[in-house]
């Protein structure tokens, strides 16, 4: 086959000719969603011959719903999205472009970056919405927002956590003057010389009321937790620099993510995390991804007060501003309330799965439950990303998963369910596949 013209003189072919084409589908496969695991796993795909299309706005999510001036946690080593020869690392963008290595990384790098590989790995993401999924005889019926339809073979979801803010209901039908989800904001500098409040004791909480502070806000913290907790940084000493080096290939995990160090070992491992007993997998989740900031917040948040081991019980609009009520039974009074409160996986808020998929769907706690590859109880149906990480654990919900999780699929699809056919399905009378069990 010949390889297509590189980019950037990278020597990395984008397009193939002779990629194999499924008969009987418009395409072998379809990719909804063009963040960082939808372009990793179009990625590896194509570069195994199997026809793709990638559909959604690229890094959108990162673009449109993080604030302005934020910084990932996820160290930069953590933050590569995987290509098939390990060429498009953040550190090459970096090099290539003239850019300092800094840390952390600044969220406006990591989205120039995102949209980089993006262009050099797949440059003809289709930017359309897909607003209809539904199965049929020849594997999935896709339309899009404009009316087109097409038929895949299998479908990958890789929207990401967009469908999943987590609004508690003690604030539903707020006025979005009033209060907002910090999905909602790209930009934090509108708060200006406001007094908001921040629920939450995450990355999100925290850094949200950094930047608030940083912006000109009056900035209260109000969380749940009984204390914040700030990620502890090794120090950086050289005798401490020296032991890393010495001791780095026994005592470092395989991926440099957050969390205690022991945990970050075990939750490196995404298909012994699948086979584990359901109260380990609950441990190792909860040590994970519990709420917790950088440790370098912590000076950035020495003016902001934080309110710890509280909720907001009620809150009532009075005017243009926000009535706040704890539950201790103190009162605020407040121009804005921003929700840093997550994000909670419910496969029934995809918009555009069809009613019988959603009922032939298996979850757990709203994760869909996969298979080795990925694969749902729908078969050809495949979820990646934060959905996957209630199979194989937390990995999946940082940047640093994509590798895991391209190699995996690519494999799976591929081998296992390669040659155009539906793995353990068959069309049913009313064309819905039979949904795999065992």
């Amino acid at each position: 086959m010949r390889v297509a013209q590189s980019f950037d003189g990278l020597g990395l072919g984008n397009t193939e000719e002779g990629t194999l084409r499924d008969s009987g589908a418009s395409c072998h496969v379809a990719i909804i969603g063009a963040g960082p695991y939808g372009l990793a796993a179009a990625a590896h795909l194509r570069a195994e011959h199997v026809e793709t299309r990638i559909f959604g706005e690229p890094m959108a999510f990162w673009e449109r719903h993080m604030p302005k001036g934020m910084f990932l946690r996820s160290s930069a080593s953590a933050s590569n999205l995987a290509d098939p020869d390990g060429r498009l690392r953040l550190d090459r963008y970096h090099a290539l472009h003239g850019l300092p290595h800094v840390k952390p990384v600044p969220i406006e790098d990591f989205v120039r970056y995102g949209h980089w590989f993006q262009q050099q790995a797949v440059p003809d993401v289709d930017r359309r919405t897909v607003t209809s999924l539904v199965a049929d005889s020849q594997g999935f019926r896709v339309r899009i927002a404009d009316g087109e339809e097409f038929h895949a073979r299998r479908v990958v979801v890789a929207t990401g956590i967009s469908p999943f803010a987590r609004r508690p209901a003690q604030f539903a039908g707020l006025p979005a003057p009033l209060a907002s989800h910090s999905f909602d904001h790209a930009d934090l500098s509108r708060f200006a010389r406001q007094r908001v409040v921040v629920v939450g004791a995450g990355q999100s909480a925290l850094e949200s009321a950094a930047l608030l502070h940083e912006a000109g806000a009056e900035v209260e913290v109000v969380a749940r937790a009984p204390g914040t907790y700030f990620i502890p940084d090794w120090p950086q000493t050289p005798l401490v620099r020296a032991a890393r080096r010495l001791l780095s290939p026994i005592a470092r995990p395989p991926f440099d993510i957050m969390g205690p160090r022991f945990v970050s070992w075990l939750i490196a491992w995404p298909r012994l995390f699948r086979r584990s007993p359901r109260a380990l997998q609950d441990f190792l989740t909860g040590r994970a991804v519990r709420p917790a900031g950088a440790s370098w917040l912590a000076s950035r948040l020495a003016a902001v007060p934080i309110t710890a081991g509280r909720t907001v019980a009620a809150a009532t609009p009075t005017g243009s501003q926000l009535r706040l009520r704890l539950d201790d039974g103190s009162e605020r009074l407040v121009d804005h309330l921003l929700l840093a409160t997550g994000y909670r996986v419910d496969a029934a808020r995809y918009p555009f799965l069809a009613p019988t998929l959603l009922q032939a769907l298996r979850t757990r706690d709203g994760y869909p439950e996969l298979e080795v590859g990925f694969e749902s109880s729908v078969p050809g149906l495949h979820f990646v990303g934060t959905p996957a990480a209630g199979t194989f654990g937390p990995l999946c919900r940082f940047v640093v998963g994509t590798r895991y999780m391209a190699r995996t699929l690519t494999r799976y699809i591929t081998h296992a369910g390669g040659n155009g056919r539906i793995r353990s399905g068959r069309p049913t009378a009313n064309g819905l596949l039979a949904v795999r069990h065992g």
